[in-house]
């Protein structure tokens, strides 16, 4: 009796969000005098890096995610709850579920991420959706299938030549990724799967509103990335900017291109708890906090990871990546811990690590430092890292086993179409209704593919 009252007496530190921050913070806090409770409205913690491998069929869900009570089971002062936070309430000291209850506490991390970003067109999110859940990426992988479906049984040109355009918004590593993915798919993986429509033949349009793709490297690895991305057949648009988004297509400056498929990767915002939280923002929703990653004005609240807006010693951003929300979630977690025990807290200091994204198969760029690559050692050094930082072995074992049969064989996982109501409705707005059977095939003047 006298233990669980001592228990109860511990303070409590309430953990918004199962990312990397939120996961890192609590494990962080496995040996502290505290009782942990990590809230998230999913069940998982996921590795958001590896999500447009998902959304191309080259992992499954269970890869790249993890049941965030089987993450912390062995973590004896902490408990998992499936909710949504709503709302902070600062000076009662509370947080308010989606659910209709409320969680009093004593210290609170928030590391609950960020959402998609249409630069005030969200009405542009149903015709390009973004890549941030395993169900965005169900969605993308969903949309870019029934696209090749739809071009092999369509007899009229125009609307085939539409399905097998696919514009990607956002040259960041995100949009380079899916970009240089969805080529490779339509050039190695499924030609031989088609009877009538060439699929090589599919057009894949990479638009930056930079001038050039992943600004946050180097000039030259950038320029490096897209050599490797036209190698592939995708076109590059730098320095253009999206105008309009609806189901038949995009509207980039002053050109119309017919699309099917939109997928966005162009922008962040905050999530919406920021704003309940009475304190500063920046332009794009995410929390300005201390140098020690706490709110201004509230020590015993800390936000870390997509959601806090921190800048390193030189004054730039620190970016928004997974090593990133790691260190964090690690430094909220000494702070709490030096706090209890009457030490001063720290300021945080971020020690980057680089960054990276791959183009394609055995192709990729990576800046370490002073150190520059390319190519397939940039490739095997992408590979190395993220699946050292997926959070289960079991995770790591099976993701390695499908890169490298995928890399040998050119082939892909699970193309699997499961439609939705959601998805029927799209296919009717866009005009991608099933075509007249009596139609099909076309004459042989009007086949896409070529005699072999």
């Amino acid at each position: 009796m006298e233990g669980q009252q001592g228990r109860a007496q511990r303070p409590h530190v309430v953990i918004v969000g199962g990312g990397f921050g939120g996961i890192y913070a609590a494990r962080g806090l496995s040996r502290a005098p505290v009782r942990v409770t990590l809230v998230d409205k999913r069940n998982h913690h996921l590795f958001q890096p590896l999500l447009y491998q998902v959304a191309t069929a080259a992992l499954n869900p269970g890869d790249i995610a993890e049941p965030i009570r089987h993450v912390l089971s062995r973590q004896r002062n902490a408990r998992v709850l499936m909710a949504e936070a709503a709302a902070v309430e600062p000076d009662a000291r509370r947080l308010r579920l989606g659910n209709g209850l409320a969680l009093d506490y004593d210290y609170l991390v928030i590391a609950a991420g960020a959402t998609h970003s249409y630069f005030g067109h969200d009405e542009w999110a149903r015709f390009a959706p973004g890549l941030k859940t395993l169900e965005d990426a169900e969605e993308i992988r969903r949309r870019v299938l029934t696209a090749f479906e739809r071009a092999e049984a369509d007899p009229d040109r125009q609307r085939r030549e539409a399905l097998l355009t696919f514009v990607v918004v956002g040259g960041g590593p995100t949009g380079v990724e899916l970009a240089g993915a969805l080529a490779e798919i339509a050039r190695f993986t499924i030609p031989r799967d088609f009877r009538t429509v060439s699929t090589e033949r599919a057009r894949v349009i990479l638009v930056e509103g930079a001038e050039r793709i992943l600004p946050a490297l180097p000039p030259e690895l950038s320029a490096a990335a897209q050599r490797d991305l036209e190698r592939l057949g995708v076109h590059v648009w730098t320095g253009k900017r999206v105008t309009g988004v609806d189901p038949r297509g995009v509207q980039i400056g002053e050109e119309r291109v017919a699309a099917r498929t939109v997928l966005w990767a162009a922008g962040v915002a905050g999530a919406p708890i920021a704003g309940t939280l009475g304190v500063p923002l920046d332009a794009a929703g995410r929390v300005v906090v201390n140098d020690d990653l706490t709110v201004p004005g509230r020590e015993e609240i800390y936000v870390v990871g997509d959601l806090a807006s921190a800048r390193k010693k030189d004054g730039t951003p620190i970016p928004g990546v997974a090593p990133a929300a790691i260190q964090q979630g690690k430094h909220a977690a000494r702070n709490l811990v030096a706090t209890l025990a009457g030490r001063p807290r720290r300021p945080f200091s971020y020690f980057d690590k680089g960054v990276m994204a791959t183009v394609g198969r055995g192709r990729a760029v990576a800046g370490f430092w002073r150190l520059r690559m390319t190519g397939l050692l940039a490739w095997f050094a992408w590979l190395f890292i993220h699946i050292w930082f997926l959070i289960d072995f079991r995770n790591r074992a099976a993701v390695l086993f499908q890169w490298v049969w995928h890399y040998l064989t050119f082939k892909r996982g699970t193309r699997l179409i499961l439609e939705t109501p959601e998805e029927e409705r799209f296919r009717a707005v866009a005009g991608m209704a099933p075509p007249d059977v009596d139609a099909w095939p076309p004459n042989e003047s009007d086949a896409d593919r070529p005699e072999t």
